[in-house]
């Protein structure tokens, strides 16, 4: 359907009690919906004016907007339907996380000072700053890409550009699917926004001290296979915690990521995205300690559920320990297993999380096409696994060595 808009320039005379005459210009805009066959007109005093609204009616025409639509959805109400999609389909720490970033959008949101106070106050006191309006309000037909850079900037400087940027993924979600859903063209996100600093990269634990490690956990029968475990199947911690026997195939030689262990010890039967449900084969290290381990894992009411559980109480060999077999939480598990062996290897105090870095950047130092690696990792694209995951296991020799066999070969 096509759209078209007049700019017509009215003179209007008046005849005064006095019986002079004056004129009175208007500049009217005149177009007919051609969803209703209604004619509608706007009237105004300046002629740039009337422009300016006829370039707006015109863009709104082409996102999808007739203008004698009634306009009543909000961000607020956008947000809220975005967020209502996820609940129950992403982890309750990832949804509360979302709840929390969604305060950025909608607002009102406090000046960072008033902040400040709130915090030095020690009791919550009231600020008696005026709070600053955000999104909530506007419509989502409304939204123009200017007022969103705006927004983006508003929330980097009161905020951070972290918050800003998280915001801004939330926000554009939301606008997809009210899109979807009443039918308009979402305005589109800005581009060339401020962007956060580089962080500094995890330190992860080289190849000869990763292998000194499996080493030494090898012949530790009780707690080796808990620290080595990340490093030869690249989970995370959550992954690891969750896992269950019945996820260890020894006859297909798989590992089935299905679910994750929140931080309270509960189990989660979805991964942190779609991604992470995947299989992970194992290597011959891997399977000699899950086997070996199998035999002595405690088990819950005598029956073997979790792969790495807690440790309950040990007894004489070979009587099974006590009061074990139950959920390990992330807590007990860095405390009691992953710091103690670090320290007693004289190795950095990396992280759990930092030994599925070194599985996936040794897989790549290696020569593991990415594809596969992100694919082992259980990321839904290899961008992820190159950008966030990669890190240096080659020294810059190598690299140079490379370079000469490189040139070497077409050399004359």
């Amino acid at each position: 359907m096509s759209f078209n808009i007049n700019l017509t320039r009215r003179v209007r005379r008046r005849k005064l009690k006095d019986g002079s005459t004056v004129e009175q210009t208007r500049y009217v805009l005149n177009w007919r919906d051609p969803r209703t066959g209604e004619r509608e007109q706007r009237f105004f005093e300046r002629q740039r004016e009337a422009q300016e609204r006829r370039s707006e009616f015109l863009a709104a025409w082409e996102r999808g907007i007739c203008s004698s639509q009634t306009i009543t959805v909000t961000v607020e109400t956008a947000v809220a339907a975005w967020l209502e999609t996820m609940r129950g389909v992403v982890r309750p720490i990832t949804f509360a996380s979302y709840e929390f970033e969604t305060r950025y959008i909608v607002g009102p949101l406090l000046p960072s000072e008033a902040r400040r106070a709130i915090v030095r106050s020690g009791v919550g006191a009231k600020p008696k700053a005026r709070a600053i309006e955000l999104l909530g309000r506007e419509k989502v037909q409304e939204l123009t890409t200017r007022r969103i850079r705006g927004w983006h900037k508003l929330i980097s400087d009161e905020v951070s550009i972290y918050c800003a940027n998280k915001a801004m993924q939330i926000l554009k979600a939301a606008l997809a699917l009210a899109a979807e859903d009443h039918e308009f063209r979402p305005p589109a996100m800005p581009t060339g926004l401020q962007r956060q600093r580089d962080k500094a990269r995890k330190m992860v634990l080289t190849p000869d001290e990763v292998s000194r490690l499996l080493v030494a956990a090898r012949e530790d029968l009780d707690k080796g296979v808990y620290v080595a475990f990340p490093f030869l199947a690249g989970t995370r911690p959550s992954e690891q915690l969750g896992l269950m026997w019945d996820d260890v195939d020894f006859e297909a030689n798989l590992i089935h990521v299905r679910r994750i262990q929140m931080r309270d010890g509960s189990l989660c039967e979805f991964t942190k995205t779609a991604a992470g449900v995947r299989s992970i084969p194992m290597s011959p290290l891997l399977r000699e300690m899950l086997l070996t381990w199998r035999v002595r894992c405690p088990r819950k009411d005598v029956k073997l559920e979790r792969v790495f559980p807690a440790p309950g109480v040990a007894r004489a060999w070979p009587l099974p320990r006590l009061g074990g077999g139950g959920p390990l939480v992330y807590g007990n598990f860095r405390k009691r297993y992953w710091v103690p062996t670090l320290k007693r290897l004289g190795l950095p105090a990396v992280t759990p999380h930092s030994a599925r870095h070194s599985f996936i950047s040794t897989l790549q130092a290696q020569g593991v096409e990415v594809g596969l690696v992100a694919k082992l990792a259980g990321h839904k694209n290899a961008v992820v696994t190159l950008s966030h995951y990669t890190h240096a296991m080659r020294g810059g020799e190598d690299a140079v060595k490379a370079l000469d066999r490189a040139y070497a070969g077409s050399a004359p």
